[in-house]
């Protein structure tokens, strides 16, 4: 069992069903620690819509796919915000195949990606909440930083230098 991950469109059938996985159960959280519910269908269905990942296309940005034995099991997006700086977004993999490596491949397969669409550096934000996503991002050599936007639900921010290509490629 291995995982592999590739560039895909936003918009495919695995990237879909990926999305609507990753944005339920951030939705869930939030809602189960704010409110003490989960997150009502029309207002999940909304938030999946306003979603689309047309940010992550090419040229501007990617969208990584991780399968684990060739089934879709996490994914992480990069897209340009600037001539040098790029966003770390969606990274996600599945309930079931966690603990199995793929967090960590995933985000340094997006870190290349970056680097070639011209990043040097990579943001994210995140919540409280999310403890495992700022685990991983610290384990990462990522570093907490002030505020980079004003996201309402974004409550972390971190930053990553990324080195130049390895011989001169």
């Amino acid at each position: 069992m291995t995982w592999t991950i590739t560039p895909e469109p936003y918009d495919s059938p695995a990237a879909a069903a990926l999305w609507r996985a990753y944005y339920t159960e951030v939705s869930d959280r939030w809602y189960l620690l704010h409110e003490g519910r989960r997150t009502a269908p029309e207002e999940l269905e909304r938030g999946i819509a306003a979603g689309t990942g047309a940010e992550l296309a090419p040229l501007r940005g990617r969208l990584l796919i991780g399968r684990y034995d060739g089934e879709p099991a996490g994914s992480a997006g990069v897209r340009l915000l600037g001539p040098d700086t790029a966003e770390l977004t969606r990274v996600f993999v599945r309930a079931g195949m966690r603990g199995r490596g793929g967090a960590a491949l995933l985000v340094a397969a997006a870190e290349e990606a970056a680097r070639a669409l011209g990043a040097t550096a990579l943001i994210l934000d995140t919540r409280a909440d999310l403890v495992e996503a700022r685990a991983l991002y610290a384990r990462l050599g990522y570093t907490e930083t002030a505020p980079h936007n004003d996201d309402r639900y974004a409550e972390h921010w971190f930053r990553k230098d990324l080195p130049g290509p390895v011989n001169g490629s």
